[in-house]
């Protein structure tokens, strides 16, 4: 058995999950104490922090997160997602005439409105992903400008991440005199119109930024505790099974190591449905297609749209009656309970997965999806493997499931949202080699 991890010790926190419909899977949990224990800390560079404090408050808060033709998909539906668990009204709203954007990395993300329908409302938070071109349009949108040099004004909240810093807020002239950060190859640009700094997280105020798709869950924990507080801050972030120490390089647990091969990419299906998780979900396809996979997105769904666990909106490449008809080198399975629930019950997808493993080829889940469709379906027998921490006791074999990346062979398991990144960067070091994965993760800011 060879070991690449650190023992992590994770903690649960029940009373943090917002998952109701888990009563059934945690009856026997409920009959002992969780033996996880979690702890993690995220750095965030603050400026004026007492307005903090000065603006929590438990109703819920009203935010606004624009989309563009080119926006990073990763770091719009991480904002999305973690804010709306923490309880935050979000407005995902298009740039662009049409309702569906076509983000980065082949991702189609379909919004609530359009921008011009939220130009008179009044938004307690306006946070701006990153991603070429879709920045750009962002700055060019005036409707979007006046939104937010209105909050400015009104000394409400704003945030952006990656190039939108530089490219959007600074060109706005709404960075002056505050220290703000943002992706490296725009600080030369931003250090005209800000005090520009290299920390992962940058609060100045009212006014939040951060580097990049890496960095982009601290970014969103922090934007909770600026509008929640830190008590709501922790009661989000623990579930998410988020890195110990951020920016640190990635560990795995591999057992019966075996070769991953495929043809000149690996050729890798996404299976989707309604409740999926739609941070894992971005995150597998977004990192993957960095390292040029050819990632098939397929949805179990009757339509290509599905709505995932925090209602955001994505849409598939293709049907999975479309999918099942080319082979694939790995089928990897995100999670969410609805989404895991609908896999599982999902005959021509469980027919695929059994396929797959008898032909001694690659498969994965992460989060629900190994307990929920692997395990009762004979795909973890004989093999470790790990999955939401909830969902443990659910493994016939748990003798690995503190882990946050365990490779078995051709099977590939992880634990939630804050170990995707992880859990997308061993399979590319799996087919790649780690020098290639950690090229990736660099240039995503995840590590150092």
């Amino acid at each position: 058995m060879i070991i690449y991890t650190l023992r992590l010790c994770e903690k649960f926190d029940m009373a943090a999950l917002h998952l109701r419909p888990l009563a059934p899977y945690l009856s026997s949990l409920s009959k002992r104490p969780l033996n996880f224990s979690y702890s993690h800390s995220i750095s965030i560079s603050r400026r004026n922090s007492r307005f903090s404090a000065s603006i929590m408050a438990s109703a819920a808060k009203k935010v606004l997160v624009p989309v563009a033709n080119g926006t990073e998909p990763l770091e719009a539906v991480i904002t999305i997602d973690v804010l709306r668990r923490a309880g935050a009204d979000v407005t995902v709203a298009s740039v662009e005439k049409e309702l569906t954007v076509d983000a980065c990395h082949g991702v189609k993300i379909v919004a609530d409105a359009l921008i011009s329908d939220c130009a008179d409302v009044a938004f307690d938070l306006i946070s701006l992903p990153g991603g070429m071109p879709g920045a750009t349009t962002l700055k060019d949108c005036k409707t979007l400008e006046n939104m937010v040099k209105k909050q400015a004004a009104d000394n409400k909240p704003y945030a952006a991440v990656c190039a939108a810093p530089a490219v959007a807020l600074g060109s706005w002239g709404l960075l002056k005199g505050l220290k703000a950060t943002c992706y490296p190859s725009f600080m030369e640009q931003l250090s005209s119109s800000a005090s520009a700094v290299e920390s992962r997280v940058q609060q100045d105020g009212k006014v939040v930024t951060s580097r990049g798709p890496g960095t982009t869950m601290e970014y969103a924990v922090a934007l909770v505790e600026l509008l929640y507080g830190k008590e709501k801050a922790d009661e989000v972030s623990g579930p998410l099974v988020m890195p110990l120490n951020h920016g640190e390089e990635y560990t795995f647990t591999e057992l019966n190591p075996v070769k991953w091969t495929s043809g000149s990419s690996p050729q890798i299906l996404v299976p989707i449905a309604n409740g999926t998780e739609e941070m894992e979900a971005v995150i597998i396809i977004d990192v993957l297609r960095r390292a040029k996979a050819q990632v098939v997105v397929a949805s179990v769904e009757d339509k290509l749209e599905i709505l995932a666990s925090r209602q955001a909106k994505l849409v598939a490449d293709v049907l999975l009656d479309e999918a099942i008809t080319s082979p694939y080198d790995l089928i990897v399975l995100p999670g969410g309970l609805g989404g895991a629930q609908a896999f599982a019950n999902s005959e021509k997808l469980v027919n695929l997965l059994k396929q797959q493993r008898e032909s001694n080829k690659l498969y994965g889940a992460i989060c629900a999806s190994p307990a929920l469709v692997l395990e009762p379906n004979g795909l973890l027998k004989g093999k470790k493997a790990t999955a939401f921490p909830a969902m443990c006791s659910k493994l016939s074999d748990q003798s690995e499931a503190e882990n946050r990346v365990v490779v078995d062979g051709n099977l590939i398991t992880s634990r939630g949202p804050g170990t995707t990144m992880e859990f997308s960067l061993v399979i590319i070091e799996k087919f790649l080699g780690r020098e290639k994965a950690l090229e990736l993760a660099k240039t995503m800011l995840f590590v150092h």
